[in-house]
């Protein structure tokens, strides 16, 4: 297995577990055509046909700061993997797009029809690459199948900067004491997703027979408001009383997602299978695990990230392209 991603959010910590011999490391620009068609020919590092999984982007609210760079990642980048992997003649591509290309539910629960409306450039971006990936399979016939991931979370999330997600940055405010910041009245609610069954939906993509050309939901299919996350979480922690700071809305904020996952189950035979509760709590336990106190990891928090970026600000999800 051939991994490129160019560490701004990645690290090859992550990578630990796996032992040496089963994967190739590459820091690389997921913009740079030349490299990526040498990956994907370079038989030391590739053995056989290689599939490619394209999750490289950079995210929602590095979108609110850097629009141009963000569409330049998620739209242009990708249409860099996919000419590279037409010229490769690789058997499948398993393009991971997200939710977000949804915008706020028109109707619920959203299955792969529900009209396509996103408010930020970050879900604009991903739509655009989306639309690539299956232009490339109906002009060229290259073998694409495109999935929506809704909402993942778990370990190994980002808490920090432009990269922090809600949940991270909940748990570990949880652990440290501190109150947990709410963008808006809490009622938004979110579809959402543990990252094992995430990877094992992405996974299934590539291996599952009649699904090239398609378009896949991977959610649980039930939606849950900010506020319902608060209590859950404080039940999780053993009832502990959990403060909350109500904020601002954020830009572009999607009100309502919720997913209907029908397709996943007929076509990949796959469903989500940990709920949010045992989800919530084996997040809770991987970050104390990390011998790490949460107020450490907090100082390189960020929570209104897109109005005043440090320098040192990273992308959230910058991702891989891996064979």
């Amino acid at each position: 297995m051939t991994v490129l991603d160019d560490l701004a959010t990645g690290t090859r910590a992550n990578l630990a577990e796996l032992p040496p011999e089963r994967y190739a490391l590459v820091v690389g620009d997921v913009r740079d055509r030349a490299l990526i068609e040498r990956l994907l020919a370079d038989d030391r590092l590739v053995t056989g046909a290689p599939v490619v999984f394209h999750l490289a982007c950079l995210g929602v609210r590095h979108s609110l700061v850097h629009p141009r760079e963000n569409a330049d990642v998620n739209a242009a980048g990708a249409l860099t993997v996919l000419e590279a992997a037409r010229t490769a003649g690789v058997p499948r591509v398993v393009h991971v797009s997200t939710s977000e290309v949804y915008g706020s539910a028109e109707r619920e629960p959203m299955d792969e029809h529900h009209p396509t409306a996103p408010t930020t450039v970050y879900g604009a971006s991903k739509l655009a690459g989306e639309a690539y990936a299956r232009a490339f399979h109906a002009s060229f016939g290259l073998p694409v199948v495109v999935v929506r991931p809704f909402n993942a979370y778990g370990p190994r999330a980002h808490h920090e900067g432009l990269a922090g997600e809600l949940i991270p940055r909940f748990v570990l405010r949880a652990l440290a004491g501190r109150p947990l910041p709410i963008f808006g009245d809490g009622e938004q609610s979110r579809d959402f997703t543990y990252v094992a069954d995430t990877a094992r939906g992405i996974r299934l993509a590539a291996t599952a027979d009649g699904v090239v050309g398609t378009t896949i939901n991977l959610g649980s299919g039930r939606a849950v408001a900010v506020n319902d996350l608060v209590a859950m979480l404080a039940r999780v922690l053993g009832d502990t009383p959990l403060d909350v700071a109500h904020e601002a809305p954020r830009p572009g904020d999607v009100r309502r997602l919720r997913a209907d996952a029908t397709r996943a189950a007929d076509l990949l035979g796959w469903r989500s299978t940990v709920g949010l509760e045992d989800g919530l709590a084996r997040t809770c336990a991987w970050y104390r695990g990390l011998g790490v106190e949460p107020e450490r990891l907090l100082a390189d928090e960020a929570s209104r990230a897109w109005e005043a970026p440090s320098r040192d600000d990273r992308p959230n999800d910058t991702g891989s392209l891996s064979s």
